[in-house]
């Protein structure tokens, strides 16, 4: 998956999160919502799975409840 691809399935992504978080965490999910996805990978990137890709998502979603 290349970071255009990324970029335009970011909001998937967001959605399935929000799906699954308790209500407690959502603002984190929110503020995800707020960052560009282009700010989080260069275009040069490339994620080996979608799996990876969410990851990336998730790592944020937990260093947003963290703070």
């Amino acid at each position: 998956m290349d970071a255009i691809e990324f970029v335009n399935r970011y909001p998937v992504y967001l959605e399935q999160l929000e799906k699954v978080v308790k209500p407690e965490y959502q603002y984190a999910v929110k503020k995800l919502n707020e960052i560009d996805p282009h700010d989080i990978v260069k275009p040069e990137h490339y994620f080996n799975s979608e799996a990876e890709a969410v990851g990336v998502v998730f790592r944020l979603f937990l260093k947003r409840i963290r703070e």
